[in-house]
């Protein structure tokens, strides 16, 4: 893993959405300036921690995943995966304050912010995982997973996949239920390649991710046993993205893990950005309970 530049910073971005009508109100925000770029990055006062750093690491099979790192280097590693569209600079609020006694790195999953492929989606979450793999620490270290929304499947199977490596896991909002995703028309039209090739490059990702999700759910579902580690469950009673009865599919499929569970009154979908407290709070756990 080789460092770069110190990365840019970013002004929070909108919060990824699980399907496309939600997608397409985020983009729609983005164009009225809610995610703007900031002319210049204030000056960093005393005692701060250090901003963020771009860096890319090589997964197994060659890819080149990028990344962003903060917090304490060769302390616990938490990775934070996140959903879909997205980007590592959705994870800006923990990277700039890192939770404490971590190492945090926020990668791009691939097909999204600074990661290939650039022209179609790796929609496998196999794939996906194999490149969040690069991320992984010696086994001399411990690991905390973190994946929101669609990232909490891409988590899941990495942790099915190389259940020695990842020593807790946290879900947030996370889809994994198979028989909960559905596939709306406006999904199928954006499919079409006329109108997909008008889209911005993370829309026609994530509506790739989408349309394929319940068959790769589908292949994950055997392997859930796999996960040994703890696993953090997080979920806002009014999220309808992900309803909240993927929590009993979750507390049903980790069989084989101890599955602790957060429900949230109130809270929707975006719980990094609007349960803050509650998924650092997680975090903590999970790191505890890695030690």
């Amino acid at each position: 893993m080789s460092p770069s530049a110190p990365a840019a910073t970013f002004a929070l971005q909108p919060p990824p959405p699980h399907s496309l009508r939600s997608a397409l109100r985020v983009a729609l925000a983005t164009l009225r300036g809610t995610a703007r770029r900031p002319a210049a990055a204030p000056a960093a006062a005393a005692g701060t921690p250090p901003a963020p750093t771009r860096h890319v690491a090589v997964a197994p099979g060659g890819r080149a995943v990028s990344y962003l790192a903060a917090g304490t280097p060769g302390a616990p590693r938490l990775v934070l995966v996140h959903g879909t569209p997205g980007r590592a600079e959705g994870w800006m609020d923990y990277l700039r304050a890192p939770p404490g006694g971590f190492e945090v790195l926020a990668p791009d999953r691939p097909g999204f912010g600074a990661s290939a492929p650039h022209d179609g989606a790796l929609t496998s979450l196999a794939a996906q995982a194999e490149a969040m793999s690069a991320l992984l620490p010696d086994e001399r270290r411990a690991t905390v997973l973190v994946g929101h929304s669609l990232g909490g499947a891409v988590a899941a199977r990495l942790a099915a996949e190389l259940p020695h490596r990842v020593d807790a896991l946290v879900l947030l909002a996370a889809a994994l239920d198979p028989a909960l995703e559905r596939v709306h028309l406006l999904q199928r039209l954006g499919a079409w390649p006329p109108l997909r090739a008008c889209l911005p490059r993370a829309l026609r990702h994530a509506n790739d991710e989408l349309i394929a999700l319940a068959r790769e759910l589908e292949t994950l579902r055997p392997l859930l046993a796999r996960i040994r580690c703890p696993v953090f469950v997080v979920h806002g009673l009014a999220d309808d993205l992900v309803p909240v009865t993927q929590v009993v599919y979750l507390q049903r499929e980790l069989r084989g893990a101890a599955v602790h569970t957060e429900l949230l009154p109130g809270q929707g979908h975006f719980l990094p950005w609007q349960a803050a407290a509650e998924v650092r709070r997680a975090i903590a756990r999970a790191g505890q309970a890695s030690c």
